[in-house]
């Protein structure tokens, strides 16, 4: 276990250098921040001077070395429009990211997993054809336009719930039920999928045969057993949502670091980007990590060698 995860560390280093390289590569081809920055009349020798302020006008391999050792004290730069260090602004914003996650994900776990356990068990009957067609229309259901609908009937229609911004439940609600559709759809499918490969195992007829209640069978014996795709899809699903909930943030004015990335972008404010894709993609590392070892845990036959 320990050289496992010596190994998963090691792969994660490799990962979050292969990403901000990345990310320091393609902002440099965006284009010239100092000139996003200054008005349009601005002369030449402002901003040769807003430049050199910058480290813009050092040689490229030269601001990619100081940007590597700043990385690896955990300093990315202070941002070129808020003035304060980058990676505590985005640091600032992750709470409201991990916050919105999790709404989703244990929103799609708690109608997924019933719904695809009901559907697996009833399969080829009308409970089964029902859930799955609304699976279907759950995942070819596109974020922005759900959330477009929601706000329109939920927020300006019925005046239930706000629009935008981040207080108490009520605002968590509407951008949480846009993110849970498609990945419940697709948890339900997937619970379906797994559940079917299992019902028909021996070990099953075995319990049943020893007079274990159904609902045992299908909750302690398939449902463990049928986990393991689960767990790896609401994994990678997490970590998605983490960095990927960024149409989402953007419709329902959520301050998570989706929405702060996007706003660097246009800005062209290379130390927030750079910091919000090294921690999004550590996150994402961490949680593929977490679900690697959880692994362990529901099948025993699954070595760490």
């Amino acid at each position: 276990m320990a050289r496992y995860l010596r190994w998963k560390l090691l792969h994660t280093a490799f990962v979050a250098l292969g990403v901000v390289s990345f990310a320091f590569a393609a902002l440099r081809l965006s284009g010239d921040p100092a000139a996003t920055m200054l008005p349009g009349e601005a002369s030449v020798e402002e901003l040769t001077a807003l430049r050199h302020a910058l480290g813009l006008d050092q040689p490229l391999h030269l601001q990619y070395l100081r940007f590597l050792a700043g990385a690896l004290r955990g300093d990315f730069g202070v941002s070129f429009s808020h003035q304060q260090p980058a990676l505590g602004l985005v640091l600032e914003r992750l709470p409201a990211t991990i916050e919105l996650a999790l709404a989703s994900l244990a929103l799609a776990l708690i109608v997924a997993l019933p719904l695809g356990i009901l559907a697996a068990i009833r399969r080829g009957r009308l409970d089964d054809m029902a859930a799955m067609g609304l699976a279907v229309i759950g995942q070819a259901t596109p974020f922005f336009w759900m959330g477009i609908m929601l706000i329109m009937v939920v927020s300006v229609d019925l005046g239930w719930l706000p629009t935008s911004g981040r207080g108490g439940v009520q605002h968590l609600i509407l951008p949480a039920l846009t993110l849970a559709t498609h990945l419940g759809a697709s948890l339900a499918r997937l619970t379906r999928t797994s559940m079917l490969e299992v019902l028909g195992q021996q070990y099953l007829v075995t319990a049943r045969a020893k007079g274990v209640r159904e609902r045992a069978v299908i909750l302690m014996h398939a449902l463990k057993n049928a986990a393991i795709p689960v767990t790896t899809m609401v994994g990678v699903q997490f970590g998605t949502l983490l960095g990927g909930a960024v149409v989402t943030e953007m419709i329902f004015a959520w301050p998570g670091v989706g929405r702060l990335a996007i706003q660097s972008i246009f800005a062209r404010d290379y130390p927030v980007v750079q910091a919000s894709v090294f921690t999004l993609a550590l996150s994402f590392v961490a949680v593929n990590l977490a679900v690697d070892i959880l692994y362990g845990y529901l099948d025993p036959r699954i070595r760490w060698a």
